[in-house]
């Protein structure tokens, strides 16, 4: 037998089965037409904003990552309750737009910007995070194509990490960023050239579930904004700070202390040296805010047993929960939290694989549970399936399609 992960506070039964957001899981296949269904709790994601408002200072901003999920109904939904968004193609932007959000309000990062993504992001005003220093020298002649001032922002490359993070987005060698040691010198340049400065992304890693990890790094990342700020000599309009912050998939996580975060950085912000004391703060959150609001329902499609082994073979798989597979930068491979949505609340008796439907033996979503006995025609649930599902895994593969969405 292998454990699971923790099931995420927030899901309860109603008549044996699991519900979400008040309503069964079967009415919601029901409602939807078929399955594989991804379903988003808005009570969830409510809750945990209104968490993380209560924690984190008041001066903090709080952004929106929206590769983390973009699908329509949430990303209006967020556009409810967020401060600003973080996008990262020319697509997102359309996404975005499509969901509310107003120009102003974006920022828009990541390497690799055509000329047409930054033509666009120029000419409706939002914030360019520049990853480079030839980035910045397209930017800049976009913008004068276009005869405005662009809003640009410099993503930093630090020397520092984000310790025990999932994975790391600073320090060292990256494709992201431009190293701090050349920031300033970027800073002045396109100051000079008339752009509208708007500050500093620094983003160190994700996933981490150490707060005391990352209260260190957003002091490092107040300290080196400082320091460039200096360097640049001039304060601070705005900094996004990034993010990490993490949620429990795997046997054994715990759930990040958001409420000593909160307060070690509000006594930060109660000590911050004149270049930083106008200054905008933020913090970027994808998984965080969404991850363990969605559910990802699958139905069982057959039943076997092969050298002994039971197999509940389900019409979905690693083509809609990659990350759950154990194929998305996990290096050894953990079970997400699993359950018998239609038999939620009855005894676990049986040890059983969980596979999909696709011909490849890295099609697993759980491997050797103990769980309610299921057959054909029960549905499983597949937790944390909120951030990184849907559009993060191959839904084209084998020729499958993507599965269906909705927010409840």
């Amino acid at each position: 037998m292998k454990p699971l992960g923790p099931i995420p506070a927030g899901f309860s039964a109603i008549d044996g089965e699991l519900a979400i957001g008040g309503h069964k899981a079967s009415a919601l296949v029901a409602e939807a037409g078929d399955t594989p269904l991804f379903v988003y709790s808005r009570a969830m994601i409510h809750a945990r904003m209104a968490q993380l408002r209560a924690a984190m200072p008041e001066r903090i901003k709080i952004h929106y990552a929206m590769k983390a999920n973009p699908f329509g109904d949430l990303l209006e939904h967020m556009a409810e309750l967020v401060d600003g968004l973080d996008i990262a193609s020319g697509g997102e932007f359309a996404q975005a737009r499509e969901a509310g959000f107003l120009p102003r309000e974006i920022s828009f990062a990541g390497p690799g910007k055509r000329d047409e993504e930054l033509h666009l992001a120029i000419r409706a005003g939002v914030t360019i995070n520049l990853e480079s220093a030839n980035e910045a020298r397209r930017a800049l002649e976009a913008a004068q194509a276009l005869g405005v001032a662009p809003r640009l922002a410099i993503r930093v490359n630090p020397d520092f990490e984000l310790r025990g993070s999932g994975m790391k987005m600073g320090g060292g060698a990256k494709p992201f960023g431009v190293d701090q040691a050349q920031v300033a010198t970027l800073a002045k340049d396109i100051i000079a050239a008339g752009a509208e400065w708007r500050g500093l992304h620094i983003y160190t890693g994700s996933q981490a579930l150490d707060a005391d990890a990352i209260i260190e790094v957003q002091g490092n990342v107040l300290d080196l904004a400082a320091q460039l700020s200096v360097e640049v000599g001039s304060a601070l309009p705005h900094l996004n700070m990034g993010g990490g912050f993490g949620i429990p998939y795997f046997d054994k996580d715990r759930p990040l202390d958001i409420v000593s975060i909160g307060s070690a950085l509000d006594e930060r912000f109660g000590n911050l040296p004149d270049v930083l004391q106008a200054t905008d703060f933020a913090i970027e959150l994808g998984r965080y805010l969404v991850g363990e609001a969605g559910v990802y329902l699958t139905r069982i499609v057959d039943r076997k047993v092969s050298h002994g082994a039971t197999y509940l073979v389900t019409d979905g798989g690693l083509h809609h929960q990659l990350a759950a597979s154990g194929n998305f930068g996990t290096v050894v491979r953990r079970n997400y939290p699993v359950a018998i949505a239609t038999r939620f609340d009855a005894p676990a008796e049986e040890e059983v694989n969980i596979t999909g439907c696709l011909c490849t033996p890295l099609d697993r979503l759980a491997d050797q549970p103990l769980l309610p006995r299921a057959d054909v025609g029960d549905i499983v649930a597949i937790f944390c399936a909120g951030a990184y599902g849907a559009s993060a895994s191959p839904s084209a593969f084998l020729g499958q399609g993507p599965a269906l969405e909705m927010l409840v």
